[in-house]
C-alpha cells in the first residue's frame, strides 16, 4: 500500500520504529530459507555482471533462496527511496548514496546493523564506514567507494600527437587544445551539469557548500571558494559543446564517449564498461589517468563517491536480507568489486587487488591527498533532490550569470530543504 511520495528528510512521521514494525521471516539457519526471494534495489551500474552472477549462486546455495536485483536510475531516486521505504512490502535490501543514507537513518526507515559489521566487517577502512554511521549506530554497510578520473581515448590522443599523460592542470588543456586543433574529435565531453565533480573541485579550493549560521545550516554557494571552483568547472567546460543543461546521465557519457569521436570524460571507473557495451572495438583505446591538479604534486579535488547497502527497517525477510549482506560483502566479493569495477578497496589486504586495474591505480593518487565527500549531515540528501538547486547553479553560472548571482537564486531554496526535519 502506497503512502504517498515523501522526502527524505520528512519519513519521520510516516514510519514507526524498526523495532516495532520491521520483522523477520522467523526462519532459523542459513538453510531454512527455500523457496523465498529476496528484492535487492541497486542503481544503475553498480552491480557488474561476474560480481552479481556470483553473489546470486552462493546466496542460493547457503540460503535455497533467491535474489533479484532491481536496478534503478540515480535521477529523482530518493523520492522513489522515500516512497518505497515507507510501503508495507519495501524493497528487502537497498543501496543508498553514502551522502544519503544519514536521513534514511534518522527517520527511522533503516535496520540497525551493527551485529552484521562486527562480524564481516571488523577490519574495514575507517573512512569507507564513515557514512554508514548515524549517532554512533551503523544503520548501513558500506558497498564501495570511488572517485573520478580521466579517461581518455587513446587512438584520438596518439593522432593529435599527445605523448604521456599532463600532470597538472594546464598541461591537460593544453592537451584538450591541441586535440581541438589537430583532430576532429571533441577534446572533452562534460556536459553543465556534472556536479559530483563539480564538488570534488570544491573540495579541492576548501570550499564547504554548506555552513552553519545562527544554529541552522544554510547554503554556502556565494563563498568565493566555491566560486573559484566554478571557474576551474567553467575552464573544462569550454573545451565541450556537452548542453549546459544536462548531466552526466543525461545521455550516459560513456555511451558518448564509445562512438569514438571524444577525447576524454570525467568518469568513474565503470563507465567504461557502459563504453564497451555499447561499443566492444572502444576497449583498446580506453586509457586513464589521475585528474591533475594545479601542481603536479596535488592532484584535482575529487568527491569520493560511493554506496552503502541497507535493510528496510519495515522489511518482513530482515534475516534473509542480513544472510545477502553477508555474502555479497564478503571478503572475496569486496575483492571482485575491485578488480572487475575498479573501486578502491574497504581493507588493507584487499591492496594488490586494485593493481590490476588501470582504473583504480589512476583513482588512488587522487583518493588520498585531494578526496572528500558532500556534508554528512541528514539534511543534505534533500538538497540532492530533484530538481537539483546546484545543478541550476551550474547551468547559470555556464550561461553567463556571475557566481555570486547564481548563488543568490538559489539560496532561498537551498536553505529551505535544509530546514526541513
Amino acid at each position: 500500500m502506497k503512502r504517498g511520495l515523501i522526502a527524505a528528510t520528512a519519513v519521520a512521521g510516516m514510519l514507526v520504529s524498526v523495532a516495532a514494525c520491521g520483522s523477520s521471516d522467523g526462519k532459523a539457519g542459513a538453510d531454512g530459507f527455500k523457496g523465498q526471494k529476496l528484492t535487492v534495489w541497486v542503481m544503475s551500474g553498480s552491480n557488474p555482471a561476474q560480481w552479481t552472477k556470483q553473489v546470486s549462486a552462493q546466496f542460493k546455495k547457503k540460503t535455497g533462496a533467491t535474489v533479484e536485483f532491481k536496478v534503478q536510475q540515480w535521477n529523482g531516486i530518493q523520492q522513489k527511496l522515500s516512497t518505497a521505504l515507507s510501503e508495507d512490502t519495501p524493497p528487502d535490501v537497498v543501496e543508498i548514496g553514502n551522502t544519503q543514507t544519514a536521513a534514511y537513518a534518522k527517520a527511522g526507515a533503516l535496520a540497525d546493523l551493527g551485529d552484521l559489521k562486527k562480524e564481516i566487517g571488523a577490519d574495514w577502512n575507517e573512512a569507507f564506514n564513515k557514512a554508514s554511521l548515524v549517532d554512533g549506530k551503523q544503520y548501513a554497510l558500506p558497498w564501495f567507494a570511488g572517485n573520478r578520473v580521466v579517461m581518455y581515448n587513446k587512438k584520438i590522443w596518439a593522432e593529435a600527437g599527445l605523448k604521456g599523460t599532463p600532470r597538472t592542470r594546464s598541461e591537460l588543456f593544453k592537451a584538450f587544445d591541441t586535440i581541438k586543433k589537430k583532430t576532429d574529435a571533441e577534446p572533452l565531453y562534460l556536459p553543465g551539469q556534472n556536479w559530483y565533480f563539480f564538488d570534488g573541485l570544491t573540495i579541492g579550493t576548501g570550499a564547504d557548500l554548506v555552513k552553519k549560521q545562527g544554529g541552522k545550516w544554510v547554503s554556502n554557494l556565494g563563498d568565493p571558494k566555491v566560486a573559484k571552483a566554478m571557474d576551474i568547472y567553467k575552464q573544462y567546460q569550454a573545451f565541450s559543446t556537452a548542453p549546459k543543461n544536462k548531466d552526466e546521465a543525461t545521455p550516459q557519457q560513456g555511451e558518448v564517449f564509445a562512438k569514438g569521436k571524444t577525447g576524454a570524460v570525467i568518469a568513474m571507473g565503470y563507465e567504461a564498461a557502459t563504453a564497451v557495451n555499447a561499443n566492444p572495438g572502444i576497449k583498446k583505446d580506453i586509457g586513464f589517468f589521475t585528474i591533475p591538479g594545479e601542481t603536479a604534486a596535488r592532484p584535482e579535488g575529487v568527491f569520493l563517491g560511493g554506496s552503502n547497502f541497507a535493510v528496510a527497517g519495515m522489511g518482513k525477510n530482515q534475516e534473509l536480507a542480513k544472510e545477502f549482506l553477508k555474502i555479497a560483502l564478503s571478503k572475496a566479493n569486496d575483492a571482485q568489486m575491485v578488480k572487475e569495477v575498479g573501486w578502491s578497496p574497504k581493507s588493507p589486504d584487499l591492496a594488490a587487488t586494485a593493481k590490476g586495474n588501470p582504473a583504480a591505480a589512476a583513482a588512488a593518487p587522487a583518493a588520498e591527498k585531494s578526496g572528500g565527500t558532500t556534508p554528512l549531515i541528514p539534511q543534505w540528501a534533500a538538497v540532492e533532490n530533484t530538481p537539483n538547486p546546484i545543478k541550476s547553479y551550474m547551468t547559470a553560472v555556464l550561461g553567463g550569470k556571475s557566481p555570486a548571482d547564481a548563488a543568490k537564486d538559489v539560496a532561498s531554496e537551498i536553505n529551505a530543504r535544509l530546514a526541513k526535519e
